[in-house]
């Protein structure tokens, strides 16, 4: 089942605010910059680093 990005990251979020009730910004800040890391050139250096 593929599940398109912005829907996860929707629902990370909700589940975040829901359960852990951290300032609103603090979520957006991390979902939107793990948004753009996961589309930059470091994406392929933490990947290779994992594996």
């Amino acid at each position: 089942m593929d599940v398109p990005l912005w829907l996860a990251v929707i629902v990370i979020g909700a589940l975040a605010l829901k359960l852990i009730r951290p300032p609103w910004w603090l979520v957006a800040v991390l979902l939107l910059g793990g948004y753009l890391l996961a589309d930059s050139l470091i994406s392929t250096v933490i990947d290779a680093a994992i594996k």
